[in-house]
């Protein structure tokens, strides 16, 4: 990856952070476990801009 590819991404996953640990703080345990998944799905992708 590249290093403006890391740089762009750093602020999404630490916005990403900061909004799960909200939700955590936040809501209730059964809004957790309504929202709660045993299956979870990650990729990685690339996509050609310009």
């Amino acid at each position: 990856m590249s290093h403006r590819a890391q740089s762009s991404t750093s602020p999404a996953r630490e916005n990403l952070a900061e909004a799960l640990t909200l939700f955590f703080e936040s809501a209730s345990a059964d809004e957790v476990e309504r929202r709660l998944r045993g299956e979870v799905y990650v990729t990685q992708i690339e996509v050609a801009v310009g």
